[in-house]
């Protein structure tokens, strides 16, 4: 078969081989033998089997001795705890022209698609995790078992693709097209949400589901059972119900813009554009149209920021820049939490279920306390209801938290956080009180979202030990930890931090202690200029869907909504006392404040969003609007000049991880590729600042 030879400077492949052995049937009642692929890039779990162009040839040759064999079935399965995870993405970035994007859509499709003609019984045996071309290669299989502790899933159009290896067409015909639309739109969509092996075998993803102890035992028993006739799967033929096909078009088109704020992404159009012509298409003309409208994404910016996204992600991820030896890190056998509002309570919950060490929150009376403590033990009970904890477990956590008013408590703690009210002076002396209790070694952590941390260690015995440690809200879900270091941070607190950080499932960036840290900074400075432009006389209307066509999943106002007008005004007071007057103070949202307006929208009566006629009759009536273009240039200005001002302050070590930071703290949008390759791409970034912020070439096309 024709090998495709990638670009120069396009990182080697890991090559997935498919080792081919004979199993011998007659155990399992036919007389005969399977032939049995096993995909192995020789590699430990940590790097899953994936598809290049070598390994797509590797698993055609071994393919095609299957089918020459005496065998009486071919057999695909994975090496331990993985089957695979499709294609190897570290190339496509570097692909530079349409017709290689074209070829290696072919190449796959080519090499799959012979499981699916083949004449003798193909069966896929998914072992493990299957993503994306992974699963496709089950799909194009005849038949499929899948392990009760695998996750499946395609997850294309998340990173800016369409499945393109047979996955678009052959799902919607399996299965349907509604729950294809979940599988392909919906689940992607929704944080790359994966399917469990209950939910594909309930779905029609795979035929059948066993333990993965002797998972591949019962596989070729249910190959057997499939070779003898004594067990037969029946179709159904999904193409004759236009309305089905329709509806689950419709769900899906309305699900994307709504992700994307109304914006027409391309990847989720593709999607569907090609879930609805599987309802009549042939396979190969689906294939073909498959090729197609992968190869058109693959030769987009929009493609070349996903996976810049992507991958950053994954790299800090695993690691931390700018983080000491993990060897400096102490221990932390009890945690505590000053504070037992939402906020602490949630953070007490999240060190509770992971470090699953003791932790003991206080407030100033014991009402709060105990509120707080209800909280905890709610939320394990709900964990327990939804099947994620067993009835034991969160029995033993719930007697591992603990309460009290007095902070005395903490005298044995090595790790408290503090999540109190967001007043310095009140902070202080917090840690002034808490220094005589812990022990010297005990590292005090705050968890504010602005306030000066260089301040609040000041007139400390020991300020190497304090360190910012700021959550996002809420704390659960957003997986965004800024680690704020002051000057005089020790290395062995920040180890520790970023140990628990890890403990704790966070994707952290180390940034020098500044007023805002990172996120709150540039939303702040982003809001200011929506909020800015409204107080001058811009409609709300105008400005609050200035943004829209960026693809944001909520409009500016609603996120000042989330936030809430409380704290994005106490954010940009501090910002305005530090940093100066291009914070400016909304009078808009000082009346919010003081009125005691939360949200700008609320609902009517059929439940549609409007705008709050009480917000409304508090906007500053000025009287210079300016146009929904006018306010983006000018929001996107404001961000491009706010971050060389942070990269010149050496707040963060590179341009890169401001991206990190607004991609996992604010929801910045996938398909942009973060902030700053945006702003590049959009020429903001030499316009307002003189230069680019990454090389060129970086999330877009070189």
């Amino acid at each position: 078969m024709s090998t495709i030879t990638l670009p120069e400077g396009a990182p080697e492949e890991v090559i997935t081989q498919a080792i081919l052995r004979e199993v011998d049937l007659t155990p399992f009642g036919f007389a005969g033998t399977l032939a049995l692929i096993t995909l192995d890039n020789g590699m430990d779990h940590t790097r899953p089997n994936t598809f290049g162009p070598k390994s797509l040839a590797a698993l055609n040759d071994a393919i095609a001795q299957a089918q020459a064999s005496s065998a009486a079935a071919i057999a695909i399965t994975g090496k331990p705890f993985i089957f695979a995870a499709g294609a190897d993405l570290s190339a496509l970035a570097y692909l530079n022209g349409k017709s290689q994007a074209l070829a290696i859509g072919k190449l796959g499709h080519d090499v799959f698609k012979q499981l699916g003609s083949s004449a003798k019984p193909t069966f896929a045996f998914i072992n493990g995790l299957a993503l994306g071309g992974g699963l496709e290669l089950g799909l194009h299989s005849q038949y499929r078992t899948l392990a009760t502790t695998a996750l499946v899933g395609l997850p294309e159009v998340f990173l800016g693709l369409v499945p393109g290896w047979g996955g678009a067409t052959i799902l919607p015909q399996l299965i349907g097209p509604e729950k294809a639309v979940q599988v392909i739109i919906l689940n992607a969509l929704n944080n790359n949400t994966m399917l469990k092996a209950k939910e594909a075998l309930t779905l029609g993803v795979v035929d059948a589901v066993y333990a993965p102890a002797d998972f591949l035992e019962h596989s070729i028993s249910y190959a057997a059972s499939i070779l003898t006739g004594s067990q037969k799967i029946e179709r159904t033929d999904y193409s004759t119900s236009d309305a089905e096909w329709q509806g689950a078009l419709a769900v899906g088109k309305a699900a994307a813009l709504k992700k994307y704020g109304g914006a027409d992404i391309a990847s989720p159009r593709k999607a569907l554009e090609l879930i609805a012509a599987s309802q009549h298409s042939t396979l190969d003309a689906g294939f073909d149209a498959e090729d197609n409208a992968l190869a058109d994404l693959v030769m987009s910016d929009e493609l070349r920021a996903s996976l810049y996204a992507f991958n950053l992600i994954q790299k800090k991820r695993k690691k931390v820049e700018g983080a000491p030896k993990p060897a400096l890190a102490r221990k932390i056998s009890k945690v505590g939490v000053v504070g037992a509002g939402l906020m602490a309570s949630q953070l007490a919950l999240i060190i509770l279920r992971n470090l699953k060490v003791p932790v003991v929150i206080t407030d100033l009376d014991q009402e709060r306390v105990d509120k707080g403590l209800a909280y905890i033990r709610g939320e394990l009970t709900k964990l327990v209801e939804k099947r994620r904890m067993s009835p034991e477990t969160a029995e033993r956590l719930g007697s591992i938290v603990t309460g009290s008013v007095d902070k005395a408590v903490f005298a044995d703690a090595g790790f408290v956080i503090e999540a109190i009210f967001e007043e310095l002076e009140l902070k202080k002396a917090l840690f002034k009180e808490l220094e005589k209790i812990v022990g010297e070694e005990c590292i005090l952590a705050t968890n504010t979202s602005s306030l000066s941390v260089t301040k609040m260690s000041e007139g400390l015995a020991h300020p190497e030990r304090v360190i910012g440690f700021h959550f996002f809200n809420p704390v659960a879900v957003m997986p965004l930890l800024e680690i704020a270091r002051t000057a005089v941070t020790d290395d062995a607190t920040t180890a520790t931090a970023v140990a628990i950080g890890k403990e704790l499932k966070k994707t952290m960036v180390i940034v020098k202690d500044s007023p805002a840290f990172v996120v709150n900074r540039l939303l702040t400075r982003f809001m200011g200029e929506i909020t800015d432009a409204i107080d001058e006389g811009t409609p709300t209307d105008v400005a609050d869907s200035a943004m829209k066509p960026l693809g944001f999943p909520m409009t500016s106002l609603e996120l000042l909504g989330l936030v809430g007008p409380g704290v994005a005004l106490h954010v940009a007071e501090t910002l305005h006392d530090n940093l100066g007057d291009r914070y400016r103070i909304s009078p808009t949202m000082q009346r919010f404040v003081k009125e005691g307006i939360r949200t700008f929208y609320i609902k009517d009566e059929s439940g549609k969003q409007i705008p709050n006629p009480a917000a409304l009759a508090l906007v500053e009536k000025g009287s210079s609007a300016s146009t929904a273009e006018q306010v983006r240039i000018r929001a996107l200005s404001a961000l491009a000049q706010e971050a060389r001002m942070m990269l010149d302050e050496g707040v963060v070590a590179t341009a890169a991880e401001i991206d990190l930071c607004m991609l996992m703290g604010s929801g910045w949008p996938m398909h942009l590729g973060g902030i700053l390759p945006y702003l590049d791409r959009e020429g903001i970034s030499v316009a307002v600042t003189g230069q680019r912020f990454h090389p060129p070439g970086v999330a877009s096309l070189p």
